[in-house]
């Protein structure tokens, strides 16, 4: 996957249509090479990933997770071979098993085992695979290394999301040199460290109620203190990098000595605030 060494991700849950389609043009006009968006609660995935595809050039679109639950293998495999054939080999077929308050939830269906589930979906997809068809790309969530060993041995790449660069060497082993890295990174252009704090804990309540999360967090070095209740100032700092420009790129820097292929930059900021997003892409978009 030639995705450059930067993307970035955003909530398309937060955005109308015409703010997305606004976004991935600035996103594409700062050169990032890849943008990726979620599937939650409100927009379908398959049809925002077209969307956003008609309303860009040449970056690439990354479905980031498209839950497996919303539908089957073959019509999965169906989806990245038209928007691959529709939009010049541009999407990213990026896929997870979500969390059971979204499936069991939301959807009524029956949260499977997660790394046997992903398995059965992946080989349905290469059932649906037809003849001549090009090996467009796929990418799974992956936080545990069960997962991770399941992305390195069938996928093109692996896509962690709320991770540190700890993480990030730890997958980067499993993974290995011939596939692609790429990793989620909140960032806050905030000096002020309780705003920044403060936008960090607005945006991870909801992950902190996920147990895929929790256990990952748990795994990789942090108390159950830290991320219970408002968080620790210590969770909340690994999380989410605040500060100036050069704190910023001091933390994507430590992704890739890590390993990353690719970071992939999600922008936090006070409801609304578009100009602070903004000035947060194009600090990004200066790393070097």
């Amino acid at each position: 996957m030639n995705l450059g060494k930067l993307g970035v991700w955003y909530s398309s849950d937060k955005l109308k249509p015409a703010e997305m389609a606004a976004l991935i043009q600035q996103v594409e006009g700062l050169g990032f090479g890849s943008y990726w968006y979620p599937e939650s609660r409100y927009y379908e995935s398959i049809a925002t990933g077209a969307y956003l595809l008609a309303n860009s050039k040449t970056i690439k679109v990354g479905s980031s997770i498209a839950n497996i639950y919303a539908r089957d293998a073959f019509t999965a495999a169906a989806a990245r071979r038209s928007l691959n054939d529709m939009y010049d080999g541009r999407y990213i077929s990026g896929l997870g098993v979500s969390h059971i308050p979204m499936v069991e939830g939301l959807r009524k269906h029956e949260y499977g085992k997660p790394v046997t589930t992903m398995r059965a979906y992946l080989d349905g997809m290469e059932a649906g695979r037809q003849e001549g068809e090009p090996d467009w790309p796929v990418a799974i969530a992956a936080l545990g290394p069960r997962m991770m060993e399941l992305a390195a041995e069938k996928c093109d790449g692996s896509l962690p999301y709320n991770v540190t660069p700890e993480h990030t060497a730890r997958s980067k082993q499993v993974m290995g040199a011939g596939k692609s890295l790429i990793v989620e990174q909140k960032f806050c252009l905030e000096s002020d460290p309780a705003k920044a704090r403060a936008i960090a804990r607005s945006e991870l309540k909801r992950y902190m109620a996920l147990p895929n999360y929790c256990n990952n967090w748990l795994r990789i070095g942090f108390s159950q203190d830290d991320i219970t209740g408002e968080g620790s100032d210590r969770f909340m700092d690994a999380m989410v990098v605040w500060g100036n420009e050069a704190a910023i790129h001091a933390r994507m820097r430590e992704h890739f000595d890590a390993g990353a292929t690719t970071v992939v930059m999600q922008p936090l900021h006070a409801d609304g605030d578009t100009d602070a997003r903004t000035r947060g892409l194009e600090a990004v978009a200066r790393y070097a």
